[in-house]
């Protein structure tokens, strides 16, 4: 692989320039594993869309930054890993794309149930999708970009761990397993329009810039560099 410094700025750019397939929404999936680091690359873009979109004096139009719809939030508990998807489309999706707001109910973790009150998701420009198979080929015909962030296996354990504790490692295990196998299933990784590195080790400023792995021979390039 080889590895391409780029700017959230540029990427918000392109989303901002991008057909819209959601009736009049530009769609962004931000797809990969579990711990891989979809939520902070989801959310660097949305800072980034705001920026450009206040920058394009565009800002009148919806909130400037997109809303951003995180999967696990619909999930009815660990066993909804990939079953979810109806509730999106139902709630979320088929509102937006007919230019209507959508809704959810953010599912509590700990509660293990749904929340009554209802999470409001605006017919904005812009919709970014984050979760494990937000980019899966259904989605496809209404996505704008499809983005993969990955991270090796171990990383990504660790993460998670520290984050939600050792008591979750019996479901994560086979939250892990079943994900690696949609993702092959699906071809989701082949099919992104961008593959980020989640876990980078070289040098650079995070909140404005990002990893884009490409297939190659091998070595290291730089787009607009982390400056």
């Amino acid at each position: 692989m080889v590895v391409v410094f780029e700017g959230y700025a540029g990427l918000a750019r392109r989303v901002l320039a991008g057909r819209a397939r959601l009736g009049r929404t530009r769609l962004v999936a931000v797809d990969g594993p579990s711990g891989a680091g979809k939520t902070a690359f989801a959310a660097r873009l949305a800072d980034a869309i705001a920026v450009e979109t206040r920058a394009a004096g565009t800002c009148c139009v919806g909130s400037g930054r997109p809303p951003v719809v995180h999967t696990d939030d619909l999930l009815d508990g660990w066993d909804d890993q990939l079953t979810f998807w109806d509730r999106l489309e139902e709630s979320v999706l088929a509102p937006v794309r007919a230019g209507s707001a959508g809704k959810y109910h953010r599912y509590s973790w700990t509660q293990h149930r749904f929340l009554p009150g209802p999470v409001p998701v605006p017919a904005a420009p812009v919709l970014i999708v984050e979760g494990v198979s937000a980019a899966r080929a259904a989605a496809g015909p209404d996505l704008t970009l499809a983005v993969f962030v990955t991270a090796p296996q171990p990383l990504r354990l660790t993460r998670a761990v520290a984050r939600d504790g050792p008591s979750i490692l019996p479901e994560l295990r086979r939250w892990h397993a079943a994900e690696r196998d949609h993702f092959a299933a699906d071809r989701t990784e082949s099919r992104a329009d961008l593959v980020v590195d989640g876990a980078p080790t070289l040098p650079h400023d995070a909140d404005r810039h990002f990893l884009r792995l490409v297939p190659a021979a091998g070595g290291v390039a730089s787009g607009d560099g982390p400056g």
